[in-house]
């Protein structure tokens, strides 16, 4: 690379992932595979529109890939209709809502503090601007309670409902959401963002039978190039998410993002993905477990996925934001993030959130995640340094 300060940047990027354990429950490593074609010539090619109905010519090869990734999707979630253009999670969202909403239509839902993702109806956020929205909570245990899901609905009266989320840790059950949404009258969607990876392989329900549209991105669980995708099963809905996407939302596709994305669904379809995944949830129960042996306090009180939530503030005095800085100077990683009838702003937050994903691929089983806890907890109660032990951790690899 000729352009020495980036890559003097790119460079020490490269040596933070390396030397940091990485618990964004947001973020994964891909494989060289997809690193190349997301780095690739593919980046000069303009194709707005579809395969076979492209408004620039020279689309003959991206039309195969394209294609390629459009049937790898329809395979992995058995589902008929898919949409690989979305250049995030947040893009797939709107035109999701806009293909099965008016402006103006009211949506329903998870809260922030509950777990819930600002696409869903924050008022910062164009779903809460374009939209009336209002939300529902998790209870005092913090696990969604259907029948006070149901009363909601029936008073608030949405046009969608939305389920799959941001930061909640135990298994959705779409079957009852789509009761509840026959019941009021409502389309549902479900944002299996994070979750992807584990309903593919059998370890989460999938929400394909249940919902109308179903958005994800393809960065997290499923471990492909950043991106979005939408899916459906009516034909009706998935002409107007394709509309909606293009030219409704979106111009050209990133042809080498979606050039990475099929190599991950390829990936995917493997059945080493699903051992992997197998790792990511002992992994996550055992990080879980710990740390509720250690006397704190863990949202849900535990974990059927990827993720945990841990109330920093009344296991070790901390806000969100406070442990969070300790940790990254201890090489650790996280995110702070709200909780429950959290009394903190969203910039500030009583708790953090960890997931397994990422150190899963680079190779941490059972025994690493225990000591990381462990790790985890010496360093918030007693502002150790443990930059050492982490190194040292990393190295057993």
């Amino acid at each position: 690379m000729k352009d020495l300060e980036i890559k003097k940047y790119i460079d020490l990027e490269k040596k933070r992932q390396r030397e940091h354990v990485e618990l964004i429950a947001s973020e994964n490593y891909v494989s060289k595979d997809v690193l190349e074609a997301t780095g690739s010539i593919l980046t000069n090619k303009y194709a707005e529109g579809y395969p076979n109905k492209r408004y620039y010519d020279g689309c003959e090869f991206v039309d195969k890939i394209e294609n390629l990734a459009i049937k790898r999707l329809k395979k992995l979630f058995n589902v008929k209709y898919v949409n690989v253009q979305p250049h995030s999670g947040t893009q797939a969202n709107m035109a999701a809502f806009l293909a099965i909403l008016k402006p103006g239509d009211k949506i329903l839902g998870l809260s922030l503090n509950s777990g819930g993702h600002l696409t869903h109806g924050h008022k910062v956020n164009f779903s809460g601007i374009l939209y009336q929205s209002d939300f529902y909570e998790v209870d005092n245990n913090g696990l969604l309670n259907y029948e006070k899901i149901l009363k909601k609905a029936k008073k608030f009266k949405p046009n969608l409902i939305i389920c799959g989320y941001s930061a909640y840790s135990r298994i959705i059950d779409f079957s009852k959401f789509r009761k509840i949404a026959d019941i009021v009258g409502s389309k549902l969607m479900a944002d299996i963002a994070h979750i992807a990876g584990l309903v593919i392989t059998g370890h989460h329900p999938s929400p394909i039978p249940y919902a109308d549209i179903i958005t994800s991105t393809t960065h997290k669980t499923l471990r492909g190039a950043r991106g979005g995708i939408i899916m459906t099963n009516n034909k009706k809905i998935a002409e107007k998410m394709n509309k909606y996407l293009f030219p409704g939302t979106q111009g050209g596709p990133l042809m080498h993002s979606i050039a990475g994305k099929a190599i991950a669904f390829g990936e995917a379809l493997k059945p080493e993905f699903k051992y992997y995944i197998d790792q990511v949830i002992k992994n996550a129960k055992i990080f879980s477990n710990e740390f509720i042996s250690l006397g704190c306090k863990i949202i849900s009180n535990g974990t059927d996925n990827h993720l945990l939530t841990i109330d920093v503030k009344t296991s070790y005095g901390l806000t969100g934001k406070e442990a969070s800085k300790i940790l990254q100077k201890n090489n650790i990683t996280i995110n702070k993030n709200t909780i429950p009838n959290d009394t903190e702003k969203p910039s500030i937050t009583s708790g953090i959130r960890l997931g397994t994903a990422a150190m899963t691929t680079r190779g941490f089983k059972e025994k690493h995640f225990k000591k990381l806890a462990n790790l985890i907890h010496l360093s918030l109660k007693n502002k150790k340094d443990i930059r050492i032990n982490i190194s040292n951790l990393i190295n057993s690899l």
